[in-house]
C-alpha cells in the first residue's frame, strides 16, 4: 500500500498522534510519501529528527497508484491538499487536530483506534463536488476548482460592489455588497453559513449564491441546481476585485468577468458511517445542548 501524508503546521501537543500513526504505517510495511514543507516541519522535532520517508512537492508526482491521503490539521489543511489530489480520485482521511473540524471527521484522540477499519477501506467514502472557474481574461497560473467556495470581494475601497449574475445565460439580480460567495454543499458550512446562507447535506446537488453585507435587505442566500453555469460581471470604483477560491487569494482587473460552473471530477473523503453528517453538526454547532432537550 502507498499513501500520502500532508500538513500545514504540527503543535508538539499533536506529535504524540501522529507518531503513533506513522509507526503503525511503518510496521504494517506502508509506503509514506510526506509532502515537502511538512516534511521540514517535522525534522525540528525530536521524535521525526531521523526521519527517512520519500517525499512529494507537487501534484505531478502523486499518481493514481496512490491508496490514501492522511491529512493532519483541520479543515483548511484538506482544502489546501486538494490541489495536489485534484482529479486522481485519491480518498483523503482528515485527522482533526485543530478546532472545528467539519472536513477533518477523525478526532486524533480516537483516530488510531479506526486505524485498521480506515486501511482496509471499511468505512464510507463520501462524495464532494467542485466548484470550477473560468474567466474572460488571462489568469496567471491558477488551480481553478474550490471545494468549498469562490468569492468575489471588494478591494482598496469601503464601498460597495456591484456584481451581475447570470445563470445559464438569463439576468438573475445585481448584487449591491461587499462581495459574493459561490457555495458547494461543502463549502455551506463556512463562509456562506457565517453570512446567513443555509447548511446544504454534502450529497445534495445544489450551489448556494450568498451576499455578503448586502445593500439591499431583500438580496437573501439562493439555492440553485449545481447543473447551472453561473456569469459574474464585477462593477466597483477601483480598478481591481479580489476573487478567492478556498484557500486561494488573487487580484483581478474589474473587466475580467467570471464563469463558474461544477468541476468534472469529486473529491472522496473517508467518514465513519453515510449518516454521520448529522451527528457531526450536532457536535460543532452544538445542537441538541439546551437543557430542554
Amino acid at each position: 500500500m502507498k499513501i500520502a501524508l500532508y500538513g500545514q503546521n504540527i503543535l508538539k501537543n499533536n506529535i504524540i498522534y501522529l507518531n503513533q500513526f506513522i509507526g503503525y504505517a511503518y510496521n504494517k510495511s506502508i509506503e509514506i510519501y510526506i509532502e515537502k514543507s511538512f516534511f521540514k516541519k517535522l525534522s525540528f522535532f525530536e521524535e521525526f529528527k531521523n526521519l527517512n520517508f520519500p517525499i512529494f512537492s507537487s501534484y505531478k508526482e502523486l499518481t493514481k497508484d496512490f491508496n490514501l491521503m492522511f491529512t493532519f490539521g483541520g479543515d483548511g489543511t484538506i482544502l489546501s491538499a486538494i490541489t495536489y489530489i485534484r482529479n486522481t480520485g485519491i480518498p483523503i482521511v482528515g485527522v482533526n487536530t485543530g478546532n472545528l473540524g467539519f472536513l477533518a471527521t477523525f478526532n486524533k484522540d480516537i483516530f488510531i483506534k479506526k486505524i485498521d477499519k480506515i486501511f482496509s477501506k471499511k468505512l464510507y467514502l463520501m462524495p464532494r463536488s467542485l466548484l470550477y472557474l473560468e474567466s474572460s481574461l488571462r489568469i496567471d497560473p491558477l488551480f481553478n476548482y474550490a471545494l468549498n467556495e469562490v468569492v468575489v470581494f471588494r478591494k482598496k475601497t469601503v464601498s460597495m460592489i456591484t456584481i451581475d449574475v447570470y445563470i445559464d445565460g438569463e439576468f438573475l439580480n445585481s448584487y449591491w455588497a461587499d462581495g459574493l460567495i459561490i457555495s458547494t454543499p461543502t463549502g455551506s458550512t463556512g463562509y456562506s453559513l457565517s453570512c446567513g446562507g443555509p447548511i446544504i447535506c454534502p450529497d445534495n446537488k445544489n450551489f448556494v449564491i450568498t451576499p455578503i453585507s448586502p445593500h439591499n435587505l431583500f438580496s437573501r442566500p439562493l439555492i440553485i441546481s449545481d447543473n447551472k453555469k453561473i456569469h459574474l460581471k464585477i462593477h466597483s470604483r477601483e480598478n481591481f476585485y479580489s476573487l478567492s477560491m478556498d484557500t486561494k487569494l488573487i487580484s483581478l482587473n474589474k473587466k475580467n468577468e467570471l464563469y463558474i460552473k461544477k468541476a468534472p471530477f469529486y473529491i472522496y473523503i473517508f467518514q465513519e458511517g453515510k449518516n454521520t453528517y448529522y451527528k457531526t453538526l450536532r457536535e460543532k454547532l452544538l445542537w441538541g445542548i439546551d437543557k430542554r432537550n
